[in-house]
């Protein structure tokens, strides 16, 4: 299967599962997330830009302050596909790696 291909039903939940921080708005997931400072925040930003290029998949990001908010679908797939999932968890590993 192709990872711009839509996900089904039950492929989407178990993927959710994986991600218990990310919630389902119809089709797309989003996760916020509070950093430790806006510099902070800024810097996963830009890992998570870096990661969205390298798999040519770009999220919509929310930025006030020290909260971040991460929106992520695949409009060309009308729906959620593998390469949400995968950035969705490139995503949790910035926020991971800010806060260590």
């Amino acid at each position: 299967m192709s990872s711009r291909a839509r996900l089904t039903e039950d492929e989407i939940a178990a993927a959710m599962a994986a991600l218990p921080e990310w919630t389902r708005d119809g089709d797309a997931i989003s996760r916020t997330a509070d950093a430790r400072d806006f510099p902070a925040a800024i810097r996963v930003v830009v890992a998570v830009a870096g990661e969205a290029e390298t798999l040519d998949h770009h999220p919509d990001i929310d930025i006030r302050w020290r909260t971040l908010r991460f929106v992520l679908s695949t409009h060309s797939a009308g729906g959620l596909t593998a390469l949400d999932f995968t950035l969705a968890a490139r995503i949790d590993t910035a926020l991971r790696a800010e806060s260590a």
